[in-house]
């Protein structure tokens, strides 16, 4: 008989959701305003410190308001992490501009400083610097913000910080999406906390929030009939999706933590096996470790991911490879790319050897030491016997 499937990163509710849920239908704010949303945008300043917050219907949606913000337009260019999901580059396409990916370093496996500096130095000389710079904090783990900020403020270049999977995490005391001009949150089903589908866009330019939440109902102006002088966007969330994301939000700390400590399993379970090598996490930061990640040296270990992913996926256990780097999508196939260094692609190899285990929240013990025992016996060049490999 087969055992029950073990998912990458399933919603974990609280409990709590149908309490808002509930009191939604039964005050009939269904639609995307009412006092769910005015609270969740509220409670979201209050966990991420940052002075105001409007809630959308997805992250994607936020990280195109961010852009509209800044006026990027047709012929503008956009830098971007090119080891994210397609999401984080697709509103640059959205408004006419071009998208200039940015390799990863090794220490975070997020955007290489290293890069960006040869690709600023470079926009300079064209005398076409970008119009904002777009930094993913990559499975929780918060990019070198100090030093791409410094590089960015240098030419007074923005940064969108797509913080979608790194809700819950800190970068030197202060909470990840707090640190660029936007910051950028994902309640999609699979996050650290969902509302099914949503997101959130932080700043602490009050006043620049407050356009985005009139875009985001269609720019209707002040009338007493429908009357539009600015192009606007249905990008507004629901009021009962709000309920779920503040009965989710309550239990951040707790699902932060449940990664963590997932993580130290699978650490402790798996970090000594040959060719085996997790995802670091930068001093002085704390990643929420939405994801446990890591990389196989297929010599070393004598498996190739594909294979592995194959093993895994007879078990009936989800698992993924990481990221496809944007700059090798065929929809990208013409954008400029800048590389860690010209001997060292560092998202390349990444996407090359890493993994993504299974990580939910919920996730039991057991159901995790499944998941060890499953690559223990890949990863193992020998029977296991009790006790001694």
């Amino acid at each position: 008989m087969t055992e029950e499937r073990i998912f990458l990163s399933p919603p974990h509710m609280s409990g709590n959701e149908k309490y808002y849920i509930d009191e939604a239908f039964k005050t009939n704010w269904i639609a995307p305003l009412g006092p769910n949303l005015d609270a969740f945008e509220k409670e979201m300043v209050s966990v991420t410190g940052a002075k105001e917050a409007v809630a959308l219907s997805s992250g994607t949606a936020a990280i195109h308001m961010a852009l509209s913000l800044l006026n990027v337009t047709k012929g503008d260019k956009v830098f971007c992490s090119t080891l994210t999901f397609v999401a984080s580059a697709n509103p640059i396409v959205y408004q006419g501009a071009e998208p200039v990916f940015i390799d990863s370093e090794p220490e975070t496996w997020n955007m290489s400083p290293q890069a960006l500096e040869r690709a600023l130095q470079d926009a300079f000389l064209e005398g076409k610097m970008p119009k904002a710079v777009i930094v993913v904090n990559l499975y929780g783990q918060s990019a070198k913000m100090d030093e791409l900020l410094s590089l960015c403020n240098q030419y007074d270049i923005p940064i969108i910080e797509d913080a979608a999977e790194s809700l819950g995490s800190t970068y030197k005391g202060k909470a990840s999406g707090t640190f660029g001009r936007f910051g950028v949150y994902s309640f999609n089903g699979n996050k650290i906390i969902t509302t099914s589908g949503g997101g959130m866009l932080i700043s602490d330019d009050v006043g620049a929030i407050q356009k985005a939440r009139f875009l985001a109902t269609q720019a209707r102006d002040t009338a007493p009939h429908y009357q539009h002088s600015e192009l606007g966007y249905n990008y507004r969330m629901s009021n009962i999706l709000a309920g779920v994301g503040r009965a989710q939000l309550q239990v951040i700390e707790d699902r932060v933590t449940a990664r963590r400590h997932i993580f130290d399993r699978y650490y402790e379970g798996l970090g000594q096996l040959p060719g085996v090598t997790f995802m670091p996490e930068l001093e002085n930061t704390k990643t929420n470790r939405w994801l446990t990640t890591l990389t196989i040296n297929a010599e070393e270990a004598g498996i190739s991911v594909e294979t592995l992913l194959e093993l895994l996926n007879k078990e009936n256990i989800e698992a993924r490879p990481v990221w496809k780097p944007l700059h090798m999508q065929p929809l990208f196939e013409t954008a400029k790319y800048y590389s860690h260094d010209e001997h060292e692609h560092v998202a390349e190899q990444l996407f090359q050897t890493g993994i993504c285990l299974p990580s939910g929240s919920n996730l039991t013990e057991d159901e995790q030491q499944r998941v060890i025992n499953c690559l223990k016996g890949a990863l193992t060049p020998v029977i296991v016997k009790e006790g001694i490999i």
